[in-house]
C-alpha cells in the first residue's frame, strides 16, 4: 500500500475541511472529508448518529469507517474525534502522511458556534475545554507533522504542509 495521502486531524474548527480542499487544489490530489463519508454511509447527519448511538457508540462508527477509508493521492480531512479510533488512525498512519492542525483553545472556542449543530462528540458534564486538553495528546501522537495555524492565513498554512511533506 502506497502512502501518499495526506490526513488532516485536529480539532472542530481547527480548518481541516477548508484547508483540505485547497490543499488538494495545490496539489491535485483528490478531497476526501471523512465527516461526510459517515453521513453518505449511513444516510443521516452526524449529530443524528450520535443521538442515535450515544458519544461512544458514534465513536466506533467512526473508527469503523474511517478505517476503510482507501484512497491514493488523496487529502483527508477526518472528524475532531477520530483520534479515539485506534485501528482508524493506524490505518490512516499506514495510507498517509498525518497533520495536526494546531490551534490554542481560545481560538477554537471562537470559531465554534453550536457544538451540537457541528457534531461535536462531548461526554455528559465534559467541557469543550475538558476535550481540548483529552484530545491534543492525542493528536500530538498520532501526527507525523505539526503546523501550528495560530494567526497563520489559509496560504501560508497550505504552504507548511506542503512544505513539510515533499
Amino acid at each position: 500500500m502506497t502512502k501518499d495521502n495526506i490526513v488532516l486531524i485536529g480539532m472542530p474548527g481547527a480548518g481541516k475541511s477548508t484547508v483540505g480542499v485547497v490543499l488538494a487544489k495545490k496539489l491535485g490530489y483528490s478531497f476526501v472529508d471523512s465527516d461526510l463519508v459517515i453521513q453518505e454511509t449511513y444516510g443521516k447527519l452526524l449529530h443524528e448518529l450520535i443521538e442515535e448511538n450515544g458519544v461512544e457508540g458514534f465513536w466506533k462508527i467512526e473508527n469503523d469507517v474511517n478505517a476503510s477509508i482507501n484512497r491514493h493521492r488523496s487529502i483527508i480531512a477526518t472528524g475532531g474525534s477520530a483520534i479515539y479510533g485506534k485501528e482508524a488512525m493506524e490505518h490512516l498512519r499506514e495510507i498517509g502522511t498525518v497533520v495536526y492542525l494546531k490551534l490554542p483553545y481560545a481560538v477554537i472556542e471562537d470559531r465554534l458556534g453550536d457544538l451540537n449543530a457541528r457534531g461535536v462528540t462531548l461526554r455528559p458534564g465534559q467541557t469543550l475545554r475538558d476535550l481540548y486538553e483529552e484530545r491534543v495528546p492525542l493528536y500530538e501522537k498520532y501526527a507525523h507533522v505539526v503546523v501550528e495555524c495560530d494567526g497563520r492565513v489559509l496560504r501560508e498554512v497550505v504552504g507548511d504542509i506542503a512544505e513539510a511533506i515533499f
